[in-house]
């Protein structure tokens, strides 16, 4: 998992061409960008999405991808996203090819990533991550999500 600001895009010219194109996606989105999937390359994607987040529960758990690393970032409002290595979890479904994702019951955290107000994560497909969560109150949120096809 990498946690970084989008001050450091730069950076990620020259680390990943995916990730630079869709961090630069996000840093140039508008707050009224509609949500939907815009195409970024051949292999990456931006998905934008509108929900409200939860104070207890996210209702599925823990998520991982086996051939996607996802960049998150909220455009509007911000998230709380617990984190775990797969390796620690147990799944509660089985791995669905088409969706991409397996679900694990939630525990204990490794981590925790805030994102939001310039700060965006990259979950790698190890990096199982529960989103849906507020920082301090539930809100409606705006979120960019970069699908990196690996």
């Amino acid at each position: 998992m990498i946690i970084d600001s989008l001050d450091n895009i730069q950076f990620y010219k020259f680390f990943n061409s995916d990730f630079y194109e869709g961090l630069k996606f996000i840093k140039n989105a508008s707050p009224e960008i509609e949500p939907g999937s815009y195409p970024l390359t051949s292999t990456a994607k931006a998905l934008v999405m509108e929900y409200e987040t939860k104070l207890e529960e996210n209702g599925f758990g823990y998520e991982a991808h086996k051939h996607l690393i996802d960049i998150q970032y909220c455009i509007k409002g911000s998230e709380l996203i617990p984190w775990c290595h797969i390796n620690k979890l147990h799944p509660y479904s089985e791995y669905d090819p088409e969706k991409d994702v397996t679900f694990y019951t939630m525990q204990q955290e490794m981590g925790r990533a805030i994102i939001g107000n310039g700060v965006f994560a990259i979950l790698y497909p190890s990096d199982a991550h529960a989103p849906v969560f507020c920082v301090d109150q539930p809100e409606k949120i705006k979120k960019i999500v970069i699908k990196v096809t690996i």
